[in-house]
């Protein structure tokens, strides 16, 4: 795809997706597994909730991935091959920021569809705050800062997992004192 476009990110995976017969428009199935996983533990998929988790999912791929191809825009540009961080040059870290207010901006629709509570949030919270300092701190120039930047957003994906589990244990208890309740009163 780097050969073909500089958003090879929407075709992350191809090659490996086309060799195990999945879907060949893979770019966006790394983040597939939103729309499957979801449709795995609720018996069928709410648009409301898989399509904003899908389309977050997919600008978090365009951030990490912009931010790994840095360490290589020397080698494509020398032998032709095109990438984000090439057509972005010095304008990266504003089509960062921009990718990351989308990417959070679903995830916050993602929990008002699915009446999250107040640990998702708080999550969504030092999220964005991760990565705000992960795209202001980034040197595009130095292939060793994209790396650390790189491999960071590990720590991201756990505090957005953390938000969800804990959320979801919130909600649990949240709805068992409403069971509760409720029973008292009816008796």
């Amino acid at each position: 795809m780097k050969r073909i476009t500089y958003w090879p990110q929407l075709a992350l995976g191809n090659a490996f997706r086309l060799v195990l017969s999945v879907s060949p428009l893979v770019g966006l199935t790394f983040n597939w597994g939103a729309l499957l996983g979801w449709s795995a533990i609720k018996g069928s998929c709410d648009p409301s909730v898989c399509l904003p988790l899908y389309f977050s999912g997919i600008m978090w791929t365009l951030i990490y991935d912009t931010i790994y191809a840095h360490q290589d825009k020397r080698d494509d540009a020398l032998i032709g091959l095109k990438s984000t961080a090439l057509r972005f040059h010095e304008n990266t870290k504003r089509w960062l920021s921009g990718f990351g207010v989308a990417m959070l901006g679903a995830l916050s629709l993602v929990g008002v569809n699915s009446g999250q509570t107040a640990p998702y949030y708080a999550a969504l919270a030092a999220a964005g705050a991760h990565l705000a300092h992960q795209i202001y701190t980034l040197d595009i120039h130095r292939p060793e800062d994209c790396w650390d930047k790189f491999t960071s957003n590990r720590t991201l994906g756990l505090i957005v997992l953390l938000g969800i589990v804990l959320g979801n244990l919130w909600k649990e208890k949240a709805d068992k004192v409403k069971k509760s309740i409720d029973s008292r009163i009816e008796n």
